[in-house]
């Protein structure tokens, strides 16, 4: 008697473990480092069930329906992701033209299923969550990635089947390939360069669906019996057990930062077999994880979990946006945002998943009449109807704009190009200083008394930058900053004042450049140490692109070294939420290092928004000037000489 493929109730609960993990993610990245492993979950899932039914197919009748499962796939996938893109394509036009531009190929790619390779050659990083302009869009590459999976799947299986025949010899050509695309990821990963490539490469990520796959020609789950012996039954359970102990660890581990070696070269690979192993537990009828992973909760998760995934991002883009202090209201802030996210979906698989997925054309014609017909009520019908119009009027007006649209490019803005110009200048002028500091003898220290002494004299006779005196450093600090010895290091926010800092202090070692983060720039600390270059104060501007890990901090803490001063500017970034973590981090760490000073930039600048660019972070020409002189005021006065 033929089996028929079983529904196996507990992939809804994986499924709502996957999303909740990427919505972590999204929501607060440096605390929940490795979130993003939730889409290698989806990914062995649709290779393991779409690999299983076509192997059950083929052995109960020979063929495959590839038009039934193209419509089918259709039915599931387009119905709510045309619906994103028009809903989305006609918020920006009202709300946010400033995401106009080149929207009509996101569109166009993505119902091509091939917008990841679009990511790729745009350079649109998954990443950059502090970048000009954020696409609501960006998560979507992994939609491609499944509908690419869907059309040539199908097609390399009938031909597996026909040629290659024996089970055995299609299991070990899928090992080849899923083998391949790991090596693959290992091998093109390169510290320091930019890893979209490979994150969103379709032959990088398919190890995933490949370990999926190859589940499914030795576990098939019609084959699979119930009927075990006691102490088999609780060998499942247990492996099960270690399986989902140790998907949530590394899912929350900073291990598998996505932007660090580990994950790339045998991390997410990992992930994915031991995902593997328990997707195969759950679809056991021998074990008990189906029953404990079926409850209400993660079944209405999991129904909807596709909706919540698509319209994730997109809320959270717009809603921070419109918001700029999320670093004082993270709980609520973020609730709402869930809260958003939940009743978008709700509405979703309400109203287009379920009706889309059992639609012919004579539940269209019964629509259609009913949204058309003045005389009868039918009032929801005409509701989703007129909704249904105007969206797809606005986004389609939104669409057809974006080619007019010339795309704002982050560099060009006068904020980037100080930046530029400034690292342009740092370059140049640390040849000489870097020297300077290289050859400079130890000497006997002069007393703070007769600096200030010699100060005051050179304040009266020789005043420098006088036009710094309206920004809070009086005539003598000055002075003392043409004496201090400092090297600094940070981030875009220092670097775009990095002019400023050494027309203030002349023998300052800057390096101060866009995107840097705690972890990737300790290399340069040890650096400049190893060739001499680390004055006895060191100036550090980072954590405005993220949060660190106290482990990061104690070593850069270790290589500087008890005997020099650490001046370190605390971050003043409201529209992100990891403000709040990177300052608390930072007073903490006052209590363990004696030689460690926090200037207080952000309780300075807080009630001075007109100090800020938009992005409420950057400093302008104006607030630059501010910046520079609180700085050099704090450097000079508890500095060493």
């Amino acid at each position: 008697m033929n089996k028929k493929n079983r529904f196996i109730t507990g992939y809804a609960g994986l499924r709502a473990l996957a999303v909740i993990g990427v919505i972590l993610y999204h929501l607060n990245p440096n605390q929940f480092m490795g979130g993003y492993l939730g889409v290698p979950i989806f990914l062995v899932l649709s290779g393991y069930l779409v690999t299983d039914h076509m192997f059950h197919a083929y052995e109960e009748r020979g063929e495959y329906n590839f038009k039934s499962f193209y419509i089918r796939r259709i039915k599931k996938l387009y119905p709510q992701m045309i619906t994103l893109l028009w809903g989305c394509s006609a918020y920006i036009l009202l709300f946010q033209q400033n995401l106009l531009a080149r929207l009509n190929q996101i569109v166009v790619t993505n119902l091509l299923n091939v917008y990841n390779f679009w990511q790729i050659k745009n350079g649109q990083s998954y990443f950059e969550r502090f970048a000009a302009n954020e696409s609501p869009f960006v998560h979507l590459w992994t939609m491609s990635i499944e509908g690419q999976f869907y059309i040539i799947w199908p097609l390399i299986i009938f031909l597996l089947v026909k040629f290659a025949k024996k089970k055995k010899t299609i299991f070990w050509i899928i090992t080849a390939l899923t083998l391949f695309s790991a090596l693959e990821m290992a091998f093109l990963f390169k510290p320091g360069v930019d890893t979209s490539r490979i994150y969103y490469g379709t032959d990088t990520r398919f190890f995933s669906l490949g370990l999926g796959a190859m589940l499914a020609v030795f576990w098939p789950t019609w084959k699979l019996n119930a009927n075990l012996e006691k102490r088999d039954h609780w060998l499942l359970n247990i492996v099960g057990a270690i399986s989902l102990v140790a998907i949530l660890l590394m899912a929350t581990s900073p291990i598998f930062n996505p932007q660090k070696a580990f994950a790339y070269r045998g991390g997410m690979f990992f992930f994915s077999l031991v995902t593997t192993i328990f997707v195969g537990i759950i679809a056991h009828p021998g074990s008990s994880w189906n029953k404990w992973l079926t409850n209400p909760v993660f079944k209405w998760i999991g129904s909807r979990s596709y909706g919540i995934y698509l319209y994730q991002f997109p809320v959270m883009i717009f809603f921070e946006d419109k918001v700029k202090d999320i670093a004082d209201h993270v709980v609520l802030y973020h609730s709402i945002e869930v809260i958003l996210i939940l009743i978008i979906a709700e509405l979703s698989y309400r109203f287009i998943e379920k009706p889309f997925g059992r639609i012919d054309w004579e539940k269209v014609r019964q629509f259609l009449t009913k949204a058309l017909n003045l005389r009868a009520k039918h009032y929801q019908a005409k509701i989703l109807f007129a909704t249904g119009i105007i969206v797809f009027i606005l986004g389609s007006f939104g669409i057809l704009k974006a080619p007019t649209v010339k795309a704002e490019n982050p560099n060009h803005s006068q904020l980037a190009k100080q930046i530029k110009s400034n690292r342009s200048k740092q370059l140049k002028n640390n040849q000489k200083l870097i020297k300077e500091a290289q050859s400079r003898k130890k000497k006997a220290p002069t007393s703070r008394a007769d600096l200030i002494k010699q100060a005051k004299k050179a304040a009266v006779t020789k005043p420098v930058n006088k036009d710094f005196e309206k920004y809070g450093i009086s005539q003598v600090d000055l002075q003392l900053a043409q004496k201090i010895q400092v090297t600094a290091i940070g981030d875009s926010v220092m670097a775009g004042s990095s002019q400023n800092l050494q027309k203030l202090m002349p023998h300052l070692v800057i390096d101060a450049a866009v995107s840097r983060q705690l972890g990737d720039t300790i290399p340069l600390f040890e650096q400049y140490k190893a060739k001499g270059a680390l004055n006895d104060n060191v100036l550090i501007g980072l954590g405005t692109n993220g949060a660190f890990q106290p482990q990061e901090l104690d070593h850069l803490m270790q290589i500087i070294g008890p005997k020099r001063h650490v001046f370190w500017i605390n971050t003043h970034v409201p529209t992100r939420d990891w403000q709040d973590q990177v300052n608390g981090e930072l007073d903490a760490a006052t209590k363990k290092y004696p030689n460690l000073t926090i200037i207080k930039w952000h309780e300075f600048a807080g009630s001075h928004q007109d100090w800020f660019y938009d992005d409420h972070t950057h400093p302008t020409p104006e607030g630059s000037k501010f910046y520079s002189a609180y700085i050099t005021k704090v450097l000079v006065t508890e500095g060493k000489y």
